[in-house]
C-alpha cells in the first residue's frame, strides 16, 4: 500500500523545454533511477517530454520524481519548487497509509457505481464528480462529529444520484472509514484547487 498519494497538474509547455533540456543536460543522473535497458528507457522518455509530459507512463512519472528527490532528500518543498520549474505542478498530497488506503477505497466505490475507471491520468470533469460524492460522504461521516462542510450542502440539490449514492454507501460502509473529517478535508481543499481547472489530474501515488 502506498504511504503517499500525489496529484499533479501539468504544463506541456514549460516541460518540453525546462524538463527536456534539464534530462538532456544529466542524462547520467536520472539513468541511475532507471531500469537495465537505461538508454533506451532515457530516450523514450525525452521524446514523450518532447511532445508532451502527459504521454509519460506511471512508472516513467515516478522515476521523474525520484530524481527530482535525490537532489534535496532532505527538503520536499524544494523537490516541489523545481518539479513546478519543470512543467510539474505537484499541488496536493495525501500522506499516512491508512489515509491513502481510505481515500482509495472511496475512489473504488465510485468507479463501481459511475461504471468509469479514473485511471492514472483523468479527464478533470471526471474527477470533480468524485471530489462531489467524496464530499458528500465524508459530510455524512462526519456529522454525528460535528463536522459539516457547508458547500456539499450547496451542492446536493445538483447532484441527487451522488447524494443518494453516498448516503447508501456511508449505510453499508461508514464506520469502517477511519477519521473521517480528515478525510473531508482532502476533498474539500481538492474540490477548491481544480473546480474550475480544464486540464488532466494526475494521481501518482508513491
Amino acid at each position: 500500500m502506498a504511504n503517499e498519494l500525489y496529484f499533479i497538474k501539468t504544463n506541456p509547455n514549460i516541460a518540453k523545454i525546462n524538463l527536456y533540456n534539464k534530462i538532456s543536460r544529466e542524462e547520467e543522473g536520472i539513468m541511475k533511477f532507471l531500469p537495465d535497458d537505461a538508454k533506451v528507457s532515457l530516450e523514450i522518455i525525452k521524446k514523450k517530454v518532447k511532445d508532451s509530459v502527459e504521454h509519460l507512463t506511471k512508472e516513467e512519472l515516478a522515476t521523474i520524481f525520484d530524481w527530482f528527490s535525490s537532489f534535496c532528500p532532505s527538503d520536499h518543498e524544494e523537490a516541489k519548487t523545481q518539479l513546478f520549474i519543470n512543467g510539474i505542478d505537484l499541488f496536493y498530497e495525501i500522506s499516512h497509509e491508512n489515509r491513502v488506503k481510505n481515500f482509495q477505497q472511496l475512489l473504488s466505490d465510485y468507479e463501481n457505481y459511475s461504471q468509469q475507471k479514473l485511471e492514472f491520468m483523468m479527464n478533470s470533469q471526471n474527477f470533480n464528480q468524485f471530489l462531489i460524492y467524496g464530499m458528500f460522504f465524508t459530510d455524512l461521516a462526519s456529522e454525528g462529529k460535528g463536522s459539516v462542510n457547508m458547500l456539499s450542502h450547496y451542492l446536493k440539490p445538483d447532484h441527487p444520484g451522488l447524494y443518494n449514492f453516498a448516503e447508501d454507501q456511508f449505510k453499508a460502509n461508514g464506520p469502517e472509514i477511519e477519521n473521517p473529517t480528515e478525510l473531508q478535508r482532502y476533498f474539500g481543499e481538492l474540490y477548491d484547487l481544480t473546480r474550475f481547472y480544464q486540464g488532466s489530474i494526475i494521481k501518482l501515488d508513491q
